[in-house]
């Protein structure tokens, strides 16, 4: 047990990884929505709401005045955070069944941090 937590206390990640990681985990939450019986409310409205807060806080954190990132990128991410907000409700309400405009946008948000 000791040598497990010494393993994991010595490796640490990067912020980059940490939210690759988290969209990662947020997009398969997403994918497995996608695949359920639209009756199975609460699976789906999870995976949303959870991809819909993880975009609240990357907005708030790039109006923060003392973010280092350029402006014009913290500009996009408010605006994908914006549009992501918006469809989920297209979503939750049932005026749409596209997950996979937002798989496909935390997707690439994925390929950027990981490059």
């Amino acid at each position: 047990m000791h040598h497990a937590y010494k393993q994991a206390a010595t490796r640490t990640e990067s912020p980059r990884e940490t939210e690759y990681r988290l969209f990662g985990q947020v997009t398969r939450a997403l994918m497995h929505a996608s695949t359920v019986d639209p009756s199975d409310l609460k699976t789906r409205i999870d995976a949303i709401d959870w991809n819909r807060r993880l975009w609240s806080t990357l907005a708030t954190a790039c109006q923060d005045p003392d973010n280092a990132m350029a402006l014009p990128v913290r500009a996009q991410i408010v605006s994908l955070s914006l549009f992501v907000n918006r469809h989920s409700s297209e979503i939750m309400r049932g005026d749409d069944n596209d997950f996979e405009t937002l798989i496909d946008i935390n997707r690439s948000i994925m390929q950027g941090l990981a490059a």
